[in-house]
């Protein structure tokens, strides 16, 4: 039995900022071929073969843990009545079980909130799509997963062959005594002025002074609430819509190798390019540059600091600039200097940030930052570029394609997140129909996008 995890204050705030129409989740589409099955597709017999994966991968029975007395964020306990049928699900498309239909199922499931009462992930089986292939959808609270965390459970439902054996049981995580929860709930909660004033200040010190520096040679990132006001930033409801898109790797490192710049700038120079796009034709681009939020991953092997360890740094994307080469120089330099500027800033800021704060403050940020987003965004989009799990096989059926989502936020109506996969680049665009109700015209413009950057590489 392991033992048990608080959920950091960066975990907690996932559950904290959660609204009706903000659902925080991470999840993916993940697209199989049936017939590498050995011995055939069966609901029941797949549903089998993942439970068992599922018994050996213990963040997937444990759920957050309050209490009464506990004064510090919740612990992650195993859910002694976890029943694998709450979460996996079965459902088909409507005919004729294209791309459309499946954008517009994954786009309702997309939206629909997760239990907080059992461990909070469900995965739904689709089966119906043309040619005979299948579907998974496999979705994770944020609280339980960052990006990296999420590629490492899915990697684990996976394996390398389609008639891999089972792993090997491994047992979750018992819940603590109330009185042990309450002792350590109150030796955290005391710690935080200590906290507050050894680390939290001094940190946050050192990255105003630092930004100032930048700032005054033109090398900082963008600064936060600098964005242009969109439509990607208008009131969220609770409907959610998805596209998706596949690039050739080999394509973009073409133009990667040419113009002398990194696969992340091509991937993040067509993104802007999408958004540009679909804003001009619209009479609605702005002047200014969009500035798009880039996640960064500060997991380290020897830090145990929850389950999201991720900043971030904010990169405007040249949208101001017609030609998709002067672009993507542009791009590349100011995400240079975006790169070394949040590189500079202490990687834990964030989460001993959050580890100070409760629901209640919170709660509070929360209508303030609602507020301020009225006049002002904090950025336009969310731009996401990683290498992608190892999904070979999903329960003996061979994945053909693998398309992530983040989460879509106040004051941020769009997120790409981007997966490099196989030899593959899979793009995959979430949103809300009340702003972008045709998300699939941005999601067909990476491939006229990458075109043009060939057709200048020659």
């Amino acid at each position: 039995m392991r033992r048990s995890q608080r959920l950091s204050g960066l975990d907690a705030s996932m559950l904290y900022l959660e609204t009706a129409t903000q659902p925080l989740q991470v999840f993916s589409v993940l697209e199989l071929d049936p017939a590498s099955i050995p011995g055939g597709y069966r609901y029941d017999r797949f549903r089998d073969a993942l439970s068992e994966r599922v018994r050996a991968t213990p963040p997937l029975r444990e759920k957050p843990s309050e209490r009464f007395g506990n004064l510090d964020h919740p612990v992650w306990v195993e859910d002694v009545d976890f029943d694998i049928d709450r979460h996996v699900h079965r459902i088909s498309l409507r005919t004729p079980g294209g791309r459309a239909e499946l954008r517009e199922l994954v786009g309702h499931l997309a939206g629909l909130p997760l239990d907080r009462r059992r461990p909070m992930w469900e995965l739904w089986v689709i089966e119906g799509l043309d040619g005979g292939r299948l579907a998974i959808l496999f979705k994770v609270h944020h609280s339980a997963a960052d990006g990296v965390t999420y590629a490492n459970l899915l990697s684990q439902l996976c394996s390398a062959e389609p008639d891999s054996p089972p792993p090997e049981p491994v047992a979750a995580t018992a819940a603590p005594t109330p009185l042990r929860l309450a002792v350590s709930g109150l030796a955290r909660f005391a710690s935080r002025p200590l906290l507050l004033v050894v680390t939290v200040l001094p940190a946050a010190i050192r990255a105003v002074v630092d930004t100032i520096r930048r700032a005054a040679r033109g090398r900082a990132m963008a600064a936060p609430f600098t964005a242009p006001r969109t439509r990607l930033n208008g009131r969220l409801t609770a409907q959610r819509n998805v596209a998706f898109a596949r690039l050739d790797l080999d394509d973009i490192k073409k133009v990667k190798n040419h113009f002398g710049v990194s696969v992340n700038d091509v991937a993040m120079t067509l993104a802007g390019g999408v958004v540009r796009h679909y804003l001009l034709d619209r009479g609605e681009l702005p002047t200014p540059s969009l500035v798009a939020l880039v996640p960064v991953s500060v997991h380290a092997p020897s830090l145990d600091r929850g389950r999201n360890q991720v900043s971030g740094m904010f990169a405007r994307l040249q949208t101001q600039l017609a030609d998709p080469v002067t672009r993507l120089r542009a791009l590349a330099e100011v995400t240079a200097d975006a790169k070394e500027h949040a590189a500079a800033i202490d990687a834990t800021l964030l989460q001993d940030f959050s580890q100070l704060t409760g629901p209640i403050a919170l709660g509070v940020a929360k209508r303030v930052y609602a507020r301020l987003t009225q006049f002002r965004p904090m950025y336009n989009l969310v731009v996401s570029n990683v290498p992608g799990p190892r999904t070979d096989y999903f329960c003996g059926a061979e994945v053909l394609a693998a398309y992530p989502f983040g989460p879509v936020m106040h004051g941020c109506g769009l997120n790409i997140t981007m997966w490099s996969i196989n030899g593959k680049l899979h793009v995959s665009l979430i949103s809300c129909p009340a702003l972008l109700p045709d998300l699939s015209e941005l999601a067909d413009g990476f491939a006229t996008g990458l075109k043009e950057l060939l057709a200048e590489v020659g």
